[in-house]
């Protein structure tokens, strides 16, 4: 079980050093806890269609931005930067109205964004932030962002070129063996086809944390929307994994429910995701698009955008460099596109956030923890992709240094762990790796498990190299 109260855990706000340790249940001494990261209960959940609007809305409901943008406690209108935000306007215009302490922190690792910020400051905001995670200067996370910063300055950037090639081999070969597909009518090379996508739409993420670009818009490759993605994935889940406002986790929701909460599990929800979890990832990108038509109908809004003609350029590859006829090229582009959302699902919802040692919504914490003390909670890496830059693209691999710092390219992470280790030592924030097979298991034994854990342990140093 992985130690969420490091040796430098900040007890309060203001910075006051003390571990919490382990105490006989029902004592005086007893630790306080909470079984959430959040003081109150966000209104999407309260929805059946959860959608990245609703999440958004529910967040401009609850974080106390009062219509302007909310960093730790302090409000700034950041409306006219809009424009010339360096990694587009797009982020700013999103987050409106919501608190963005995680973003912002995580998202800027040198110092001159914040002296930046200060131009556009308005007031102090007047309700306490409703997300309990904390940034103390001293703490695990801003010590390891110093000296990330230090050390970027030293660091090779050629494999972060690598990346590029890998990411455009990948998507060519994904085209080639489409059209080879079609027009040699072989399932095998359309097999290949889709596992060559999902790779191609893995490593794709590798951009969509950075500014604008044009390899985050292949993630529409197969109906999914790189727009919804950065509010699901890099404002949501990669902010509060495994929390109730992680999107990843309530998108899937009754199907497969990761968060150990008895009242909300069957036995069929509990051990059937063995028999029924393939069919659930062969329908994640036919599901994202029914979901935002389905929004789109019951609001009258139109939540879609000429970006998603994406999804359109494979089908039309097969039928201009084919002699087939439309059906049969939109039938084998089916195929493609539940393959592709199989492999996709099969590796990334077994790629590093569910197993019973890892901490979930309803499991037991203490009432503030330092933002980079529960990512490492949140976490636990695969060791089978270490030391290969195409598998750690294609797998999520080092998934803990991506939380940690995600618009850095996958490329350069590695470089990293001197630092990062050394850091993890220090403050005795245990640091955790196991295989993908070990990795497959321990997501269905977390989706059998209702019962909630204690995660409040006497720190030790249990550091895996």
């Amino acid at each position: 079980m992985v130690n969420l109260t490091s040796r430098h855990s900040e007890s309060s706000s203001i910075g006051t050093r003390k571990l919490l340790r382990p105490s006989n249940p029902g004592s005086d001494s007893e630790p306080q806890t909470i079984t959430s990261l959040t003081r109150k209960y966000p209104d999407f959940q309260r929805r059946t269609l959860k959608t990245v609007n609703r999440w958004l809305d529910s967040k401009r409901l609850d974080d106390g931005a009062e219509g302007l943008w909310r960093v730790h406690d302090t409000l700034y209108d950041l409306e006219s930067f809009a424009g010339q935000h360096p990694g587009g306007a797009e982020w700013i215009r999103l987050t409106k109205g919501t608190d963005i302490t995680e973003a912002f922190e995580t998202h800027h690792i040198s110092a001159r964004p914040e002296q930046w910020l200060a131009k556009f400051k308005v007031r102090p905001a007047q309700s306490p932030r409703n997300i309990r995670l904390t940034f103390a200067e001293n703490g695990f996370y801003r010590t390891l962002k110093k000296r990330v910063r230090q050390k970027l300055s030293t660091i090779d950037t050629k494999p972060a070129r690598r990346s590029k090639l890998i990411f455009d081999t990948l998507l060519a070969s994904s085209f080639t063996l489409a059209v080879m597909a079609i027009n040699f009518s072989s399932y095998g090379l359309a097999t290949l086809s889709g596992l060559f996508i999902a790779w191609t739409m893995i490593c794709s993420h590798n951009f969509l944390h950075r500014r604008d670009n044009w390899r985050m818009l292949m993630l529409n490759l197969t109906f999914f929307s790189y727009r919804e993605w950065r509010v699901s994935h890099a404002l949501s889940h990669h902010m509060f994994p495994n929390s109730i406002l992680d999107l990843e986790i309530s998108f899937f929701e009754p199907f497969l429910c990761w968060l150990p909460r008895s009242s909300r599990k069957n036995v069929l929800q509990r051990f059937g995701s063995w028999f029924y979890g393939p069919f659930i990832y062969m329908a994640m990108s036919i599901s994202e698009f029914i979901k935002r038509f389905t929004e789109t109908a019951s609001t009258g809004k139109n939540y879609f955008h000429v970006d998603d003609l994406i999804t359109l350029l494979l089908p039309s590859a097969m039928y201009v460099f084919s002699f087939e006829s439309l059906v049969a090229v939109l039938n084998m582009w089916l195929f493609i596109v539940m393959i592709a959302s199989l492999c996709f699902g099969a590796i990334g919802l077994n790629a590093a956030h569910h197993h019973p040692d890892i901490v979930h919504w309803g499991d037991r914490i203490p009432p503030e923890v330092d933002f980079g003390v529960y990512q490492m909670a949140a976490i636990i890496d695969r060791s089978d992709v270490k030391g290969s830059q195409f598998k750690a693209l294609t797998s999520f691999g080092d998934h803990s240094l991506h939380h940690l710092f995600p618009t850095l390219d996958h490329g350069i992470l590695p470089a990293l762990y001197p630092v990062f280790l050394e850091t993890c030592r220090e403050f005795e924030v245990q640091y955790r790796e196991i295989s993908w097979w070990q990795m497959i298991i321990g997501q269905h034994q977390q989706l059998a498990r209702v019962e909630q854990k204690s995660l409040i342990r006497e720190a030790i140093s249990q550091i895996s190299n």
